[in-house]
């Protein structure tokens, strides 16, 4: 018990450090978790139902997937010497970066594309989408950048990649606002 606790302070310690980078790179926003997402407005139908997607999508389980016997299997033929829910090679991909806010078993949170929250998690920053950028959250000019954020994890140097239909997969994840009518 020990042992895993010490583990569990060692990685959080490294991906501790990696989100003070990040959160850097968002004007020195810090990480909060879906469920504060969901919380502000994005499980409703008038927003999109954004939370309900992403419930529905393996973005939401990518956390879990690491804790099974295949993904430990895998992390061992790597050369990982902890089992992949642990291994920051593999967290990398599978969670938000951990902090105080966050439960990384959330998976692949809202924060991994839109960037760290707490600059523009307010509801009248979120009302205004120049706001929201201007206060951190990730902007995406066209498909092209969104397609290049999803490829910095759905790439050939995970050890299950499979082909990546950038157009298929972003059919099956989008969550945009509905236009007022």
């Amino acid at each position: 018990m020990k042992k895993t606790m010490f583990l569990l302070t060692v990685v959080a310690s490294a991906l501790s450090s990696a989100t003070s980078v990040r959160a850097q790179d968002n004007a020195g926003n810090t990480y909060l978790g879906v469920r504060t997402c969901a919380g502000i407005c994005h499980k409703t139908e008038k927003q999109g139902n954004q939370l309900g997607i992403w419930e529905k999508t393996g973005h939401a389980q990518a956390y879990t997937t690491l804790t099974t016997a295949k993904a430990n299997d895998i992390a061992k033929t790597k050369g990982l010497a902890t089992p992949a829910a642990e291994s920051p090679e593999c967290l990398q991909c599978h969670t938000l970066p951990a902090s105080a806010n966050v439960d990384v078993k959330e998976g692949v949170q809202c924060e991994v594309c839109h960037g760290p929250g707490s600059g523009y998690k307010g509801l009248s920053v979120m009302k205004d989408k120049a706001r929201s950028i201007a206060a951190g959250m990730t902007e995406y000019k066209d498909d092209a950048a969104i397609e290049k954020q999803c490829r910095s994890c759905h790439n050939e140097k995970s050890p299950t990649f499979k082909e990546f239909n950038f157009q298929e997969r972003w059919a099956k994840i989008r969550h945009s606002v509905p236009k007022n009518p």
